[in-house]
């Protein structure tokens, strides 16, 4: 009976020490993976315009980061700038974050200007590859550029000649006190607020995250830009990296503040994930870019055209119109002038003129170097289009013009094509014959006709003239294998 007993107590805690053993285990695995998940860190990519379709993906991508308790968002900048409010997006998504979120303008030779300054100086880090530049961040209004001075600094009136009395001394003008600001008109006054709306925006990221304020106002003042090392010695970024790794070394141990409070950085032996844009985000971020967006408009343009100049054939006319549908969005999210849509305009409608009305190419000419100057100014520096874009499509044109001009020179090498004289040469049969006279059917027409020989139904005829609603005819040569050899004429 004791040995039951015993045997029972020690089958109890043998089973108990396994259940125990499981539970340490699956602790441990638990811990274990929510320490490789903490240790785990995802790498974004801002490359080109900033557009609607990248604010979306990074602001989705930095909160599921946050929400999952990543230890670090990268962001690689290579931007020119773009949408204030997709700027807005990603800024806000970056102050709400409890993830750090550093920002890194990478590789050698990218830049990180206009909304990407912002971006850079909202994020816990900033760092910056060598060779590289930021700032320029004067706002762009969409459809026109910024004007050469600020209108919100001061105004030095000018001072014109005054008239002098009869004693010979000239009058003093009236005195003005130092630094006085003219009145503003409506545009200027508008400018002002965006440009000083700007101005406090940067300011208020700068002082969050303790960077050089001053030198983030002549930024967007007077679009100043720096270099790597210049942007390290002004404060207005945190560090240069040669490359991702070593801005993990650099930043590992680091404090930050996020929106739940301050953090350490763990970043040593950090496992990084990049993450991409989806398919939608991807082609959305493809056509904003601006050679993408003339190419779109240059198709749309040709599209309708051809349509125009062939009605009927449907499918230029449907492919064209899609292609200017896509190119109008990439306008709406592109700073562009409303000078080159213009003079883009202008030319597509006279190469259409030189279509309709031919003008030996003259007219043609000048719509193809007004479209191909519109292509050059219609995007602000930095978003320019690039040469090889604008000769590709102006040789496209180039060709079209002279698709049309061979058209045109065919058209002045033959005779007539309708009335009466266009049936002179043409070939036809004898419907009767009565002597020298009867009819005949030409081009399914039937004629009046009369001949020097005589004809008989069913043979073949070639006309020489029209005398008036008389055709002069003659026998046509016979057909057959050898009919091209020998005369057939009576």
């Amino acid at each position: 009976m004791d040995s039951r007993k015993f045997w029972k107590a020690g089958r109890t805690g043998f089973f108990g020490a396994l259940l125990a053993l499981g539970a340490a285990l699956f602790a441990a695995a638990s811990f274990a993976q929510e320490e490789n998940t903490a240790r785990e860190g995802v790498i974004l990519t801002l490359d080109g315009p900033v557009t609607p379709a990248s604010a979306q993906y990074l602001s989705r991508e930095i909160e599921a980061a946050s929400e999952t308790g990543k230890e670090l968002v990268i962001i690689e900048i290579d931007t020119p700038g773009g949408l204030v409010d997709s700027m807005k997006t990603i800024i806000k998504a970056i102050l709400a974050s409890d993830t750090p979120v550093a920002t890194y303008v990478s590789p050698q030779g990218a830049r990180s200007a206009s909304a990407g300054l912002y971006i850079m100086y909202s994020a816990h880090v900033s760092a910056m590859a060598p060779s590289t530049n930021t700032g320029a961040a004067t706002p762009i209004e969409i459809g026109g550029g910024a004007p050469q001075e600020s209108p919100a600094a001061p105004k030095t009136p000018e001072t014109t000649p005054q008239p002098t009395d009869e004693s010979g001394g000239e009058e003093t003008p009236p005195a003005e006190g130092p630094g006085e600001i003219a009145p503003l008109g409506n545009d200027e006054a508008m400018r002002a607020k965006v440009i000083n709306d700007s101005v406090a925006y940067i300011r208020a990221l700068a002082e969050e995250r303790g960077r050089n304020a001053d030198w983030a106002e002549s930024a967007v003042r007077e679009a100043v830009s720096v270099t790597s090392r210049e942007a390290l010695e002004l404060g207005v970024i945190d560090l240069i990296a040669n490359d991702i790794d070593d801005l993990l070394k650099q930043i590992d141990g680091e404090t930050v503040k996020v929106s739940s409070g301050e953090k350490t950085l763990a970043t040593k032996d950090l496992m990084l994930t990049r993450v991409k844009p989806n398919l939608v985000e991807t082609i959305l971020a493809f056509i904003s870019h601006p050679n993408v967006a003339v190419i779109l408009m240059s198709l749309g343009t040709t599209g309708i055209i051809i349509e125009m100049w062939n009605p009927g054939s449907i499918l230029p006319g449907i492919i064209g119109l899609c292609c200017l549908i896509l190119g109008l969005y990439s306008l709406q999210v592109l700073p562009f002038s409303w000078l080159g849509l213009a003079l883009m305009g202008a030319g597509a409608l006279f190469i259409v003129v030189e279509a309709y009305t031919p003008t030996l190419g003259l007219v043609g000419l000048a719509g193809m170097a007004m479209f191909a100057f519109g292509l050059f100014v219609i995007f602000p520096e930095g978003f320019r289009v690039s040469a090889s874009v604008i000769g590709a499509v102006v040789a496209i044109a180039g060709a079209f013009l002279g698709l049309i001009l061979v058209a045109v020179v065919g058209s002045r090498s033959h005779g007539p094509l309708i009335g009466a004289e266009a049936i002179v040469r043409r070939e036809g049969v004898v419907d009767d014959w009565n002597g020298k006279e009867g009819h005949v059917i030409v081009e399914g027409e039937r004629w009046r006709a009369r001949s020097d020989k005589p004809l008989k139904k069913g043979d073949k005829i070639r006309v020489l003239e029209i005398d008036g609603l008389v055709l002069v005819v003659k026998q046509a040569k016979a057909q057959g294998l050898f009919g091209g050899l020998v005369p057939n004429e009576a």
